[in-house]
Protein backbone atom coordinates (compact mmCIF):
# COMPACT_ATOMS: atom_id res chain seq x y z
CA UNK A 1 0.00 0.00 0.00
CA UNK A 2 2.97 2.30 0.72
CA UNK A 3 4.44 1.85 -2.46
CA UNK A 4 1.13 2.32 -4.60
CA UNK A 5 0.86 5.58 -2.58
CA UNK A 6 4.22 6.76 -3.09
CA UNK A 7 4.33 5.84 -7.03
CA UNK A 8 0.87 7.88 -7.39
CA UNK A 9 2.42 11.08 -5.67
CA UNK A 10 5.37 10.82 -7.76
CA UNK A 11 3.54 10.30 -10.98
CA UNK A 12 1.83 13.27 -9.77
CA UNK A 13 4.99 15.31 -8.70
CA UNK A 14 6.34 14.32 -12.55
CA UNK A 15 2.28 14.90 -14.33
CA UNK A 16 2.11 18.37 -12.83
CA UNK A 17 6.15 18.84 -14.57
CA UNK A 18 4.84 17.95 -17.82
CA UNK A 19 1.61 19.42 -18.81
CA UNK A 20 -0.44 15.54 -17.35
CA UNK A 21 -3.33 15.11 -15.21
CA UNK A 22 -2.78 12.30 -13.22
CA UNK A 23 -6.12 9.93 -13.06
CA UNK A 24 -5.79 7.29 -9.73
CA UNK A 25 -8.72 5.01 -10.47
CA UNK A 26 -8.76 1.64 -8.15
CA UNK A 27 -6.09 -1.04 -9.44
CA UNK A 28 -4.23 1.27 -11.51
CA UNK A 29 -2.48 4.93 -12.47
CA UNK A 30 -3.18 6.71 -15.41
CA UNK A 31 -1.97 9.68 -16.52
CA UNK A 32 -3.76 11.81 -19.27
CA UNK A 33 -1.43 13.43 -21.73
CA UNK A 34 -2.27 16.65 -23.50
CA UNK A 35 -1.82 14.69 -27.50
CA UNK A 36 -1.78 10.92 -28.87
CA UNK A 37 0.98 9.18 -28.92
CA UNK A 38 2.96 7.88 -32.57
CA UNK A 39 1.49 4.84 -34.75
CA UNK A 40 3.16 1.61 -33.07
CA UNK A 41 6.43 0.49 -34.65
CA UNK A 42 7.01 -2.16 -36.45
CA UNK A 43 8.95 -4.66 -34.58
CA UNK A 44 11.47 -8.01 -35.24
CA UNK A 45 10.36 -10.67 -33.05
CA UNK A 46 13.43 -12.93 -33.04
CA UNK A 47 13.48 -16.78 -31.21
CA UNK A 48 12.11 -16.83 -27.43
CA UNK A 49 15.16 -17.14 -25.67
CA UNK A 50 13.81 -20.77 -24.39
CA UNK A 51 10.58 -22.69 -23.97
CA UNK A 52 7.72 -21.09 -22.51
CA UNK A 53 8.49 -17.06 -23.13
CA UNK A 54 6.07 -15.09 -24.14
CA UNK A 55 6.87 -11.78 -26.54
CA UNK A 56 5.78 -8.60 -24.77
CA UNK A 57 5.33 -6.30 -27.80
CA UNK A 58 6.81 -2.51 -27.59
CA UNK A 59 4.91 0.48 -26.01
CA UNK A 60 5.15 4.12 -26.05
CA UNK A 61 5.63 5.15 -22.28
CA UNK A 62 4.90 8.76 -21.05
CA UNK A 63 7.17 10.95 -19.72
CA UNK A 64 8.85 14.01 -19.36
CA UNK A 65 6.49 16.11 -21.74
CA UNK A 66 7.00 13.29 -24.25
CA UNK A 67 6.23 9.95 -25.76
CA UNK A 68 8.94 7.71 -25.45
CA UNK A 69 9.47 3.89 -27.33
CA UNK A 70 9.67 0.85 -24.78
CA UNK A 71 10.82 -1.97 -26.92
CA UNK A 72 9.14 -5.31 -26.96
CA UNK A 73 10.97 -8.01 -25.21
CA UNK A 74 10.63 -11.90 -23.96
CA UNK A 75 9.40 -12.67 -20.74
CA UNK A 76 8.85 -15.76 -19.10
CA UNK A 77 5.10 -15.45 -17.10
CA UNK A 78 5.42 -14.95 -13.48
CA UNK A 79 2.40 -17.95 -13.11
CA UNK A 80 0.97 -21.04 -15.18
CA UNK A 81 -1.89 -19.56 -17.23
CA UNK A 82 -0.78 -15.91 -16.50
CA UNK A 83 -2.00 -13.72 -19.70
CA UNK A 84 -0.10 -10.91 -20.76
CA UNK A 85 -2.70 -7.93 -21.48
CA UNK A 86 -1.00 -5.04 -23.38
CA UNK A 87 -1.73 -1.10 -21.57
CA UNK A 88 -3.57 1.06 -24.44
CA UNK A 89 -3.68 4.71 -25.14
CA UNK A 90 -7.41 5.92 -25.75
CA UNK A 91 -9.00 9.12 -26.52
CA UNK A 92 -10.68 10.60 -23.25
CA UNK A 93 -12.12 13.60 -22.12
CA UNK A 94 -8.85 15.51 -20.86
CA UNK A 95 -6.73 13.83 -23.22
CA UNK A 96 -4.95 10.43 -23.91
Amino acid sequence: MRTTLRNLLVAAAVAGLSACVPLAPPGGLFVAARFGPPAPRVEVIGVAPGPGYVWIRGFYRWGGGAYYWVPGRWAYPPYPRAVWVPGRWARARDGW
